[in-house]
């Protein structure tokens, strides 16, 4: 008897191992795995120290930090956090759109809720309606991965693509958006300090630093006030001061929670593209025959950098980062820093493959998402873009499934 139980336990031991294999087996076939970093928008650059990673994990932190009246939401605000904004760190939702109004001649139009538009509010508070009678600038939230590798191209590389007066003749006269930083950017930032600098970030490439975009962010999309920006955002038309619905002590976030967010932005690695192919090799042929090339310039280099992860690299973003007219249907009549409003920054291409991906299969393109495909994006192209748009235009349908292919494979 005590032989036959040991056999029987020894049987049930060899089926259970069994089990335990067949499932070990089969687990790929039912479990899920972490997407590879190329196919994300927030994984971080290759070759960060264990120190840079920290820093990065905490600023992620914050990026996702959502925002309440209780801990400095408001009073006038457009959303609670700014992953709210950026889905999965890519493009916004239209859902999401900001709207800019006013100009540096009459100061924004300060006086009834100018440059940007809050139309959220806190209870109590009085969001700021869109004025009729003025320019609205509707500007889609962009992505921000890749804004150091940004950040670190060398001026003189922007200054090298410009043709501000198109001496070479092909219609193409980008050029920089020169402007200042804010008088809190240091010297020590990268785009920071007195005198003329290169915008790089913003539709209108109006901002010259990550600082001064992350700060301006805090203030005026979700109106937290930080050691930067000490001063509470309010709507100027509301009869009720906005101090009285401003439940926490300014200012609201330290300087340190600034600094970690900027740091996150700056070492956000853009994804990588996509699988190359025979089709795709014949995209990116046409690509450069039909002119696309010339604005949306497929790599640039940064030079040296604190953050070696960052120092001379190659920057695949396609794009020149230059002001260019798109002519009248792209027109917003808006000026931005030096940019007028008919210009706009060349949008960088990288990250399109996965953008339906966080976008529940949809895309919005252009400035204002009014594109909802890579060919319709191309079609809105006018102004410097017109002779590119005809050559595009007049491909075979197969010459612009290819090249639409290679585009979307960025």
């Amino acid at each position: 008897m005590l032989t036959l139980l040991t056999s029987f336990k020894v049987a049930r031991g060899v089926v259970f191992l069994a089990v335990l294999a067949l499932v070990a087996i089969s687990c790929s076939d039912f479990l899920t795995s972490a997407p590879d970093d190329g196919d994300v928008f927030d994984a971080p650059l290759e070759g960060l120290t264990a120190a840079e990673q920290a820093a990065f994990v905490r600023g992620d932190a914050e990026f996702g930090r959502r925002f309440s009246p209780a801990t400095g939401l408001g009073p006038v605000f457009n959303n609670v956090s700014c992953i709210s904004c950026h889905s999965g760190d890519g493009r916004g939702r239209l859902e999401n759109s900001l709207h800019r109004i006013g100009s540096v001649a009459d100061g924004f139009l300060g006086a009834i809720g100018g440059p940007q538009i809050q139309d959220k509010a806190t209870p109590g508070a009085h969001a700021e309606p869109i004025p009729t009678g003025v320019a609205v600038s509707v500007r889609l939230p962009p992505p921000v991965f890749g804004a150091g590798l940004i950040e670190a191209i060398p001026d003189a590389a922007l200054i090298a693509l410009a043709d501000e007066n198109d001496a070479n003749g092909d219609g193409i006269s980008g050029r920089p958006n020169w402007t200042t930083s804010h008088e809190y950017v240091p010297a020590t930032e990268p785009g920071g300090g007195a005198g003329p600098r290169i915008g790089r970030f913003g539709r209108k490439a109006q901002t010259p630093t990550i600082l001064q975009q992350t700060v301006e962010a805090y203030h005026q999309d979700m109106g937290i006030t930080s050691e930067f920006h000490p001063q509470e955002n309010r709507n100027p038309m509301s009869p009720v001061p906005a101090e009285n619905f401003d439940l926490a002590a300014d200012p609201e976030v330290p300087s340190a929670t600034v600094l970690a967010v900027v740091h996150y932005l700056r070492t956000l690695a853009p994804p990588a593209a996509g699988a190359e192919s025979a089709a795709r090799a014949e995209g990116k042929s046409l690509f450069t025959s039909v002119g696309c090339a010339q604005c949306h310039v497929p790599t640039l280099n940064t030079g040296l950098h604190a953050i070696a992860a960052l120092a001379n690299k190659p920057v695949t973003l396609y794009s020149d980062l230059l002001l260019h007219d798109m002519g009248d249907a792209l027109a917003d009549n808006r000026p931005d820093g030096g940019a007028s409003g008919r210009e706009w920054r060349t949008t960088p291409l990288w990250g399109l493959r996965l953008m339906r991906q966080f976008l529940n299969g949809q895309a919005f393109l252009m400035h204002d998402g009014r594109a909802r495909t890579v060919e319709q994006a191309i079609l809105l192209h006018g102004g410097e873009a017109l002779r590119a748009r005809t050559a595009f235009a007049g491909l075979s349908v197969g010459q612009r499934a290819s090249l639409l292919d290679f585009v979307e494979s960025r």
